[in-house]
C-alpha cells in the first residue's frame, strides 16, 4: 500500500519568513492524501498544510508561525474544497470478483444438481 498526495491548492502569501524576515518568498500549499494498491485507488479526506519559504528555502513548521501567517493559513483553509471520498477499483479487482462469482454460481447449480 503506498500512501501519496496530490496538490489541491498553492498560494504565495506576503507575510514575513520567520527564518529570514523576507516578505516575498512564502508559499502554502494544501495537499490531500490518496492510497493506491494492487487493487484499487481511493481518495481520503485527510488534508496536509506546509508551509515553505523560496527565498531560504526552509520548511516553516506550525511552531514557527505568527499570528498573522496562522490566519491567512486558517483563511485559505476554509476556501480550499477538498475532492469527495472515492474509491475505483482496478482490472484485477473486477476480475477477482467475477471469479468468485462465477465459482459460487457453479458450486450452488452443481449442489442443487442443475448441473
Amino acid at each position: 500500500m503506498e500512501n501519496q498526495f496530490f496538490t489541491l491548492k498553492e498560494v504565495n502569501i506576503n507575510n514575513h519568513c520567520p527564518e529570514c524576515y523576507s516578505r516575498e518568498g512564502l508559499q502554502l500549499t494544501f495537499k490531500q492524501k490518496f492510497i493506491e494498491t494492487k487493487l484499487y485507488k481511493a481518495i481520503t479526506s485527510h488534508t496536509n498544510c506546509l508551509l515553505i519559504c523560496n527565498i531560504c528555502e526552509s520548511p516553516i513548521f506550525p511552531v514557527r508561525w505568527t499570528d498573522d501567517i496562522e490566519q491567512v493559513v486558517k483563511y485559505h483553509h476554509r476556501a480550499i474544497k477538498p475532492k469527495p471520498n472515492s474509491i475505483k477499483f482496478k482490472k484485477v479487482t473486477w476480475l477477482l470478483i467475477g471469479l468468485v462469482a462465477v465459482i459460487v454460481i457453479g458450486t450452488i447449480l452443481f449442489s442443487t444438481g442443475i448441473i
